[in-house]
């Protein structure tokens, strides 16, 4: 048998009115029509990436976000809706229909496609073959950036050497090569290196904020939070403690490594140069699952970071990761999910809060998609939690809205007081340990700027070239070039040339951005 629940309809009468909807699209239409490009070269650019954020996640979170304002829900504004340029990217990886957050995080940070697994590394290279990466390295546009004397930083909700945070600075032919422990020893006696300590070496790297602190140091260092967990504990064999390395490399400059959320907010952005901050051995905790008074929300570390690197005169480049949406769909638990993507939208405010559009190029999109459908016909306001019996007359289905499948059968009975619980695991087509992702294009928004360049349909490794054009990073500079050329009404030079015709003089060291480090 089925529980059944009863829905009162929760749009307003004006709705009713055709004159409503007419108003609002009109309204619309001329807010697009009065919009004007943004032509100026991007001082800084920061890119929000929704790992696993989905078409059908980024929906069904815009729905939860409303709801949990006691609202309806669909007609509900996300912050990431409020961006006027959007596209679409092809996430597929050059050995794989479907990719992995390895092979798209290299698409979309170093401009080049390249295959499953695999960081910062063309495709030439082989998944765990250390000698074929050799002189198949990739440059990131944090690379590009920081060539350029811009500051860069990197903020993820993973582990800092995950596989997205390590496309910025690494090389790598596997993406699980966290530290020398998880290492074959084929590949260190060929001379390949853990991504960890490629963290601390190739890019000086302003704010890194995440988590990963088991990965920086020497095997059977206990952990300063949890000194009775043997799993949090140091792994790397080779005996360095990298973040004492990471701070004797700063000498003479103001470098704080914190681990907590009490010496997080002690530190002072306006006198800090350098902040390493690992709140966690591997993975942060869960947004739903995180203590307040222990470790920061992602719009808090997103605020540090961009309060830090925004001092420079040049500009900064930051990577932002909402990354545990991907695990929570890997676990089949929309509910943590939904809320990632919520708290990763709060960030994207936090972001653009803090910095100016007619400076600032800012980028939202995902690495790629997961296998979460809403479906069936629940009705307006329906939680989309929770599970209903679909009205149509046409069918007899019990679906949780945020679900992997339809189940078919009027035999299954719905425990409605499980669903809502953030442990609920969501009915699936096939009862797997974990979910795999999905291959549908994922949209990509834009505000600041050239935001123009991000539409229509494009390869993924598009964006680091668009990113890189608009803020006169990398290879292509012709749209600096043409800006110092640009006097304004008074005949003076516009502030944007004046701000980068020092990045000119970088020239020779901007073109070998694509060499090797």
């Amino acid at each position: 048998m089925f529980m059944l629940i009863s829905y009162a309809c929760l749009f307003s009468v004006e709705e009713e009115n055709p004159e409503f909807w007419r108003s609002k699209a009109k309204q619309t239409l001329q807010s697009i029509l009065d919009r004007k490009l943004n032509t100026n070269v991007a001082k800084n650019v920061v890119l929000f990436l929704g790992d696993g954020m989905g078409m059908t996640t980024f929906t069904a979170a815009r729905i939860l976000k409303g709801q949990l304002q006691n609202q309806s829900g669909e007609e509900t504004v996300m912050t990431m809706d409020t961006f006027p340029h959007v596209g679409l990217a092809k996430t597929y990886s050059v050995d794989f229909q479907i990719p992995d957050s390895a092979a798209t995080a290299t698409a979309y940070l170093c401009g080049v496609k390249t295959n499953l697994n695999t960081v910062g590394v063309s495709a030439a290279a082989r998944n765990g073959i250390c000698k074929s990466q050799k002189g198949n390295e990739v440059t990131s546009i944090m690379k590009w950036a920081k060539d350029a004397g811009k500051s860069v930083g990197v903020v993820t909700t993973t582990r800092v050497q995950h596989a997205t945070p390590a496309a910025t600075y690494a090389h790598s032919a596997s993406r699980s090569w966290y530290s020398d422990a998880d290492m074959p020893d084929a590949a260190i006696e060929e001379n390949c290196t853990d991504i960890a300590s490629q963290l601390i070496k190739n890019i000086d790297i302003d704010v890194i904020i995440g988590g990963g602190r088991k990965y920086m140091t020497p095997r059977f260092t206990k952990d300063p939070e949890y000194p009775s967990d043997l799993s949090a504990w140091g792994t790397r064999k080779d005996g360095r403690n990298l973040i004492q390395e990471w701070q004797s490399m700063k000498t003479g400059k103001v470098a704080r490594y914190v681990w907590n959320k009490t010496d997080f907010d002690a530190v002072d952005p306006e006198a800090t140069d350098y902040l390493m901050a690992l709140f966690e051995p591997g993975d942060l905790r869960y947004e739903k699952e995180r203590d307040p008074s222990k470790d920061p929300s992602i719009a808090e570390t997103t605020e540090k970071a961009i309060r830090i690197l925004q001092k420079n005169p040049n500009g900064f480049f930051l990577l932002v990761e909402g990354g545990r949406i991907d695990q929570a769909h890997h676990a089949g638990r929309a509910y943590m999910a939904l809320h990632e993507a919520i708290a990763f939208d709060d960030a994207i405010a936090k972001g653009l809060e803090l910095t100016k559009e007619e400076e600032t190029l800012t980028v939202v999109t995902a690495d790629h998609s997961h296998p979460l459908t809403f479906n069936g016909f629940p009705f307006r306001g329906q939680s989309i939690l929770d599970p209903h019996i679909s009205p149509s007359a046409a069918s007899s289905v019990s679906v949780t809205s945020a679900c992997s499948c339809i189940q078919n059968n009027t035999d299954i009975v719905v425990f409605l007081s499980f669903v809502a619980d953030p442990d609920y695991v969501q009915l699936s087509a096939v009862p797997v340990d974990s979910t795999t992702h999905s291959g549908e294009d994922v949209a990509v928004l834009a505000r600041g700027p050239m935001a123009h360049l991000f539409s229509g349909v494009q390869e993924q490794n598009y964006i680091a070239h668009a990113m890189g054009y608009a803020a006169c990073v990398g290879a292509d500079l012709r749209h600096c070039q043409g800006e110092t050329n640009k006097p304004d009404e008074n005949g003076k030079l516009k502030q944007n040339a004046r701000d980068y015709t020092n990045i000119m003089t970088y020239n020779n060291k901007l073109i070998s951005c694509y060499r090797l480090y």
